[in-house]
């Protein structure tokens, strides 16, 4: 599977890479009345308001309370469909080539083919520029790679051209990419109601609750999809991903779904990619490498396996083959972002060999190197590293502080949404840092900007980061039980479960001790995260292993 989303804990741009979020505030959330019976049943109806906590960190449901339902809203003025995307979707051009590009760019997009998917994207704005959903999904795939701001610029700019469920999507896929992503939730709700058993549709929705870290909602969406279409290559290979990121983690069932998405493509990399990871996350190092080559086999050119192979052979502690790995990557790597990932990776190889001060050395001048190459991304996964693994507290909030300022304002290569999350995991390390440290006054006014950050944004990931940052400073001041319930909001960053592992031993429960244990096990990635969560080191003096 290609980098994903950023997930401000391990970084890998941008990987958004964990679950349900929790409240920055009092607010009871309300979502949109869909009347869908499918939907009822599924129970996946996007989140519109903000969350509340949940007392137990074994039940990770969101708690949603639906609107009334109230008078019928004036009807938004559209241009009259042309013809229908995938033969459901009603779109305003009138150019069958447009039509056609952008199914194949959205075809390529929940494939992982993201540079195909800009490329046919495009293509659709050539041969219609006033197509404004081919704009839209222009710069939402984008933001998987390098944003483009003009495409999301003239997306809104045409959304007035568009018809019914173009106009839907467009505000979704823009929305998306926004600080506040109501709107956007709104309009995936609306298409949710209207397209309940479209596979595109669930897919995207699916997606994004993904992203959210709403692994158990998202599955419940891809296989609805799956009921429209057995076979649907996107749905099999999200669910791998889904079953083993869990709140209660199924290797054999993630490993099954991926097995039959490779069956689905044989010749294609993607698959055997996303085994490769997924084997390597479950354990199977051995089976991660064999798919990992098997990739490299059907496209020899396939970064992500050629680096994934660099990883794999990094957790299984053989660092000069990682190295080797590596630098294969570096010489079939084609743009600078990947290019600053590998060299990140094989930075971190040294913290893995107990040489941390080369290891610190070498992260500097990639930091430096991000910085004047202006990539906002990568110098968040660097410097956010750095921070995790500077030799004491006082140097970790150094850096915590210039990432905070640099976060405050837009950021070049990154939407608001991901700026807002990457901001909000800086906040709540600094609460970490200053709670570890018993400055509670430092930590509180830490939690209160979390807290503005999320009520502003309405971002589930942020509002979950800011009730497992609550965590960190009950578990200092002694309130376990409590501690316990709001680290819970956060089950998928491994020093938030790491914490969890401890709180649940100061309670005594050793049976949730363990269970957040296992919830560790299954978060194994060469991040500096990770390995500060469980390798002996300053931060983890307690040594807890998974």
């Amino acid at each position: 599977m290609n980098r994903l989303l950023t997930h401000p804990s391990a970084l890998v741009p941008f990987q958004l890479n964990r679950p349900n979020a929790r409240a920055a505030d009092s607010h009871v959330m309300a979502c949109t009345q869909l009347g869908d019976k499918f939907l009822k049943q599924i129970g996946t109806v996007l989140v519109l308001a903000s969350m509340l906590a949940v007392t137990a960190w074994a039940q990770q449901s969101t708690h949603i309370e639906e609107a009334k339902a109230g008078p019928a809203k004036p009807a938004v003025k559209a241009t009259p469909a042309s013809q229908k995307l995938f033969g459901t979707l009603s779109i305003a051009s009138k150019s069958v080539e447009a039509r056609k590009n952008l199914e194949m760019a959205l075809d390529q997009y929940e494939n992982a083919g993201f540079d195909e998917a800009i490329m046919h994207a495009q293509m659709a704005t050539e041969k219609d520029p006033n197509f404004a959903l081919a704009y839209a999904v222009w710069s939402f795939v984008a933001r998987r790679t390098v944003p483009a701001p003009e495409a999301l610029r003239k997306a809104k700019a045409l959304k007035t051209k568009c018809a019914g469920d173009e106009c839907l999507l467009v505000q979704f896929l823009t929305g998306a990419q926004e600080a506040n992503v109501i709107p956007a939730i709104a309009a995936m709700n609306d298409l949710l109601a209207r397209h309940p058993k479209d596979k595109h549709v669930l897919y995207l929705a699916g997606e994004w609750l993904f992203f959210q870290q709403d692994f158990e909602r998202a599955a419940k969406l891809w296989s609805a999809s799956l009921d429209v279409d057995p076979n649907f290559p996107p749905a099999l290979n999200m669910l791998g991903y889904s079953y083993v990121e869990a709140l209660e983690p199924d290797p054999q069932k993630a490993v099954g779904y991926l097995r039959r998405y490779a069956d689905v493509l044989p010749d294609q990399p993607n698959p055997q990619d996303s085994l490769g990871e997924v084997l390597r996350m479950a354990g199977d190092d051995s089976g991660s490498l064999a798919h990992y080559a098997e990739a490299l086999r059907i496209a020899p050119t396939y970064v992500t396996s050629q680096y994934g192979r660099g990883d794999t052979y990094t957790m299984m502690g053989d660092y000069g083959l990682a190295r080797v790995e590596y630098e294969k990557a570096l010489k079939i790597a084609n743009n600078p972002e990947d290019k600053l990932h590998i060299e990140f990776q094989s930075a971190l190889v040294h913290f893995w060999e107990g040489d941390s001060g080369t290891g610190r050395q070498e992260l500097a001048a990639l930091s430096i190197k991000s910085a004047a190459e202006k990539n906002a991304a990568e110098q968040f996964e660097i410097d956010y590293a750095r921070a995790l693994l500077a030799p004491d507290a006082e140097s970790e909030l150094q850096i915590l502080l210039a990432l905070e300022n640099l976060f405050a304002a837009s950021a070049p290569g990154m939407t608001e949404a991901q700026r807002n999350a990457a901001l909000a995991s800086v906040l709540r390390e600094e609460v970490r840092v200053h709670a570890a440290s018993n400055d509670a006054k430092a930590a509180q006014c830490d939690l209160d900007k979390l807290a503005k950050l999320a009520g502003d944004s309405r971002d589930l990931l942020v509002e979950s980061y800011t009730e497992s940052g609550r965590g960190f400073l009950s578990a200092a001041e002694g309130d376990f039980a409590k501690a316990a319930e709001q680290l819970a909001a956060d089950l998928h960053a491994p020093l938030t479960v790491r914490q969890l592992v401890l709180v649940e031993r100061k309670l005594g429960d050793t049976q949730a001790a363990e269970k957040a244990l296992l919830r560790l096990k299954y978060l194994r990635t060469p991040t500096a995260e990770w390995y500060v969560a469980t390798q002996t080191n300053r931060i983890n003096a307690e040594g807890v292993k998974p």
